[in-house]
């Protein structure tokens, strides 16, 4: 397994103490997740995505906006989590006060036993009212996987009766303060930060494998292709995060 590590991986990871898993859509790629551009399938395929994810979107049509979250959250539920999630469970068994930041809205991580993980994008299974009280998901819906470009209605906020909103991070809003916060804190005390599965692009959640770089820890990134991230990290690992992970784990021994 340890042939996908370049050398000096293996032996740079097991020395690791203070660990931040940082995971992107590449992560869950693995476990049939498209990525957000790619998940506008069927009759969904006629609208832009990035017009669905916007607040003025929910604002014109909540029903559709709330439609086309909730097919996604069912088609998240339908998939597993992968080797990949698996070793980042084993990583922070392994090594306690492992730190997961992740900017996938899926709730993979925590199937594979992950604690808590970071989101720095929100989540699909973590909606709001529009007042910002926290809402439960509604119940699984078997349909709702379906490519016909339905339309849902939205519930009410039991609180205060607002609208439910899907608990994303939505183009033009700002990540959740404490969730930045969080990732940054890791980053700056880590010794170890892994880079997974990002682009490296989408900005500030692109800064955080950079803060660690600067801080002095050591960055690892695992992507099957080059990404702007390359130079700031002292190792590329060419490779999928189902297949380097549980490499990487395995070197932390019992």
């Amino acid at each position: 397994m340890d042939s996908v590590l370049p050398p000096g991986a293996a032996d740079t990871f097991a020395r690791a103490r203070r660990v931040v898993v940082f995971t992107g859509a590449g992560m869950s790629a693995e476990s049939g997740v498209p990525t957000f551009r790619d998940d506008l399938t069927g009759l969904w395929a006629r609208f832009d995505a990035h017009r669905l994810a916007t607040p003025e979107a929910f604002d014109d049509d909540p029903d559709l906006v709330w439609g086309w979250y909730e097919w996604r959250r069912a088609r998240v539920r339908k998939a597993q989590p992968n080797a990949g999630h698996a070793a980042v469970a084993a990583i922070e068994a392994a090594r306690p006060g492992t730190v997961v930041v992740t900017q996938n809205v899926d709730d993979l991580h925590e199937r594979a036993g992950s604690r808590a993980p970071i989101h720095l994008h929100g989540s699909l299974f973590a909606p709001r009212c529009l007042a910002g009280h926290p809402a439960d998901p509604p119940p699984d819906d078997a349909d709702a996987d379906l490519d016909d470009g339905r339309r849902m209605s939205p519930p009410r906020c039991t609180r205060c009766g607002a609208l439910v909103r899907p608990g994303v991070v939505w183009f033009g809003e700002a990540l959740p303060e404490a969730a930045l916060a969080a990732a940054y804190e890791a980053a700056t005390t880590c010794d170890v930060l892994l880079t997974v599965g990002t682009s490296g692009v989408v900005y500030p959640a692109a800064e955080i494998p950079r803060v660690a770089a600067r801080a002095g820890a050591t960055v690892i990134q695992i992507n099957p292709e080059p990404t702007p991230l390359d130079a700031v990290c002292a190792i590329n690992i060419r490779a999928s995060a189902a297949q380097a992970l549980p490499a990487l784990a395995i070197t932390l021994g019992d």
